[in-house]
């Protein structure tokens, strides 16, 4: 017991393989411990995250609504762009439903939130086994992972979905001949799954530098195929935002940002290369 927990707050740099293989399963044994604990503390303040979080996007308080709002009035464009009303009705139709989804919801919350802690005990897993060089070079890996993650996250909690909370709680196939009633595990799963993802497609930059400093792809490589990426990036938008012109530009801007920087990462990580073999 007292070597188990030597283990759990140890790290090694001389090890076998199987010893990586230990150490690999106490950096997850810990990840786990903090991921149980956080989803804990927050399962006590749910209310908050539902309420003021989660079924933000469904109020006209939400910060992006009064924005607009602000803009319009701004534009002198009068109320145009205000958000008066959100009309959806969540509903739950599951006996335990709420019960799950107030689980499932801090779980989601919490796993946002530890993503820096996971992300630096990736970073203590690979450490051992890189060079002086290499470790100068990755130096910052957590904290700009966590930060690209996080301004994916915030750009489709603020932009994305409320953008499609609106549009899709406003369009009628047959007038008001159907009524919207959505259950609440649908608009949680969306939400939480536009949050996610987009963190993760903002990681594209730390992608590339990983890629291309193990070689598997180049500058030229992402150059060469930018029309290509362009393809990919509108039909990611069109995946992702409602089905309009302007959510769609929104979305695929960011993106193609996004892919710019990554080409630009990658000449940087070729440029190092010349000089530590020049």
């Amino acid at each position: 017991m007292l070597e188990g927990f030597k283990n759990l707050f140890s790290t090694n740099k001389n090890m076998t393989f199987l010893d990586h293989l230990e150490s690999l399963r106490w950096h997850i044994i810990r990840i786990v411990l903090v991921l149980t604990v956080v989803t804990t503390v927050m399962f006590f303040y749910s209310d908050f995250i539902f309420d003021k979080i989660l079924f933000g996007p469904t109020k006209p308080t939400f910060l992006t609504y009064r924005a607009l709002c602000h803009l319009s009035r701004q534009f002198n464009l009068g109320g145009d762009l205000c958000v008066q009303q959100v009309p959806i009705n969540l509903i739950n139709t599951v006996m335990a439903g709420q019960l799950m989804m107030t689980i499932w919801g801090t779980f989601i919350a919490a796993l946002i939130v530890t993503i820096p802690y996971m992300l630096w005990e990736v970073w203590r897993f690979i450490k051992p086994a890189l060079k002086d060089k290499e470790l100068k070079s990755a130096r910052g890996f957590v904290l700009i992972s966590s930060l690209l993650f996080l301004m994916g996250a915030l750009f489709s909690y603020y932009i994305i979905v409320p953008w499609t909370v609106t549009f899709l709680s406003r369009f009628r196939m047959s007038g008001p001949t159907v009524q919207n009633f959505i259950d609440v595990r649908n608009y949680i799963s969306m939400v939480t799954t536009l949050v996610i993802w987009s963190g993760v497609i903002f990681e594209l930059p730390v992608v590339s530098y990983i890629l291309t400093s193990i070689g598997l792809i180049s500058s030229a490589f992402l150059r060469k195929y930018r029309r290509h990426a362009a393809v990919v990036i509108l039909i990611a938008a069109a995946l992702i935002a409602p089905p309009d012109v302007a959510s769609q530009i929104i979305v695929s801007i960011p993106l193609f940002v996004l892919f710019e920087v990554s080409i630009f990462v990658s000449k940087y990580v070729e440029r190092r290369k010349k000089l530590k073999t020049s």
